[in-house]
């Protein structure tokens, strides 16, 4: 099967793998649309990790991928079901993967995959909206407007919240914010942070603020901009691995910082579950953050117009088109055997 290795920062190439086989309690799933993640640009795709780091395993860095199973060995789940997976053995640049059930979440008949796919971002996120309870009554504010904080202000908005106020420096983003459910939008670059949440709370603060920003320095914003006894809640991961943070700020306040990341949890499908759910019933549309639709074979575009806030993206989706996509430079024994290795190239940005 053709695969996509990155093999240098910001350089795809297309390889054949060996196809892989489901084993017993296993399904084969072709893959069929494909979206990026912010964490797949800024953890993988763009940095410089080090000429020992590369290639990366054959189908990284994707772990948002949607499709159909062709061969199941699992008895609750059925062939030519419509899925959104979970990648754990493999990545999702690849036309196929071997996953158990406890990865893949079943989807209805209706509406394209290339709008189902974005559930699950969103899931991710309902797993970290969860730790603010019931919002009603309160405000919060989102670092951040991009998939993840927009499904954020949806999520805060359906819940009932009183204020959502979505901040970001880019326009194109606060408008969405708005068209979203935001009842306020703050660019930090025109406007003074701290008077702009003052004068929207009429004094009040901010009960909850998330940092979904993948800047460094958003946990610090949070925790200086929320109100007394307020609290952060953390999505972001960032590169690097540490972040700043004003201690004395956050003791006086006394602010709960509470670190969210749904892959480590016990139940990491279980949100994605719940938001596909969600959809089904017309609750919420995660549907609605996808901008842009693309193919496999522009994959290094689609990346770099994420990585470039170019043409007014939230999120791309891209179809699986392998017959159409570059030629093959190398054979790679399995995707799930390959190991990262040096590049046999000089890395370049």
């Amino acid at each position: 099967m053709r695969a996509v290795q990155l093999v240098a920062p910001k350089t795809f190439e297309w390889v054949e793998v060996e196809q892989p086989k489901p084993a017993d309690g296993e399904c084969l799933i072709r893959i069929d649309q494909v979206s990026v993640c912010g964490s797949d640009i800024y953890l993988e795709w763009a940095p410089d990790l080090g000429e020992e780091h590369y290639p990366l395993t054959p189908g990284s860095p994707n772990h948002e991928c949607a499709g159909v199973v062709v061969e199941s060995r699992a008895p609750s789940i059925k062939e030519g079901q419509r899925v959104i997976v979970i990648p754990r053995k493999t990545a999702g640049l690849a036309e196929y993967t071997v996953q158990s059930p406890d990865r893949i979440i079943s989807l209805p008949d209706w509406g394209g995959l290339d709008e189902w796919v974005m559930c699950q971002h969103s899931g991710t996120v309902l797993y970290s909206a969860k730790h603010w309870g019931n919002p009603m009554g309160k405000r919060i504010a989102v670092l951040g407007q991009g998939g993840i904080g927009l499904s954020f202000t949806m999520i805060a908005e359906k819940q009932g919240a009183l204020q959502v106020i979505g901040l970001d420096l880019e326009d194109y983003r606060l408008r969405k914010s708005l068209e979203l459910g935001a009842t306020h939008t703050i660019n930090p670059k025109r406007e003074n942070l701290e008077e702009a949440l003052q004068e929207i709370t009429k004094g009040e603060g901010v009960d909850f603020f998330v940092d979904a920003s993948a800047d460094p320095n958003g946990l610090d914003t949070c925790v200086k901009m929320v109100k007394r006894m307020g609290t952060v809640i953390g999505f972001s991961l960032i590169t690097p691995e540490t972040a700043p943070i004003s201690h004395r700020v956050w003791m006086g306040k006394q602010v709960k910082v509470i670190p969210t990341v749904v892959a480590a949890g016990p139940t990491p499908v279980q949100e994605i579950r719940e938001i596909v759910a969600l959809r089904d019933r017309g609750w919420i549309d995660p549907g609605k953050l996808k901008t842009h639709n693309s193919t496999w074979s522009e994959v290094s575009k689609a990346y770099q117009m994420y990585a470039d806030h170019a043409d007014g993206v939230i999120k791309v989706a891209m179809a699986v088109d392998a017959k159409t996509a570059g030629k093959a430079v190398r054979k790679v024994a399995s995707v799930e055997d390959a190991k990262p290795v040096a590049a046999a190239r000089t890395t370049r940005r």
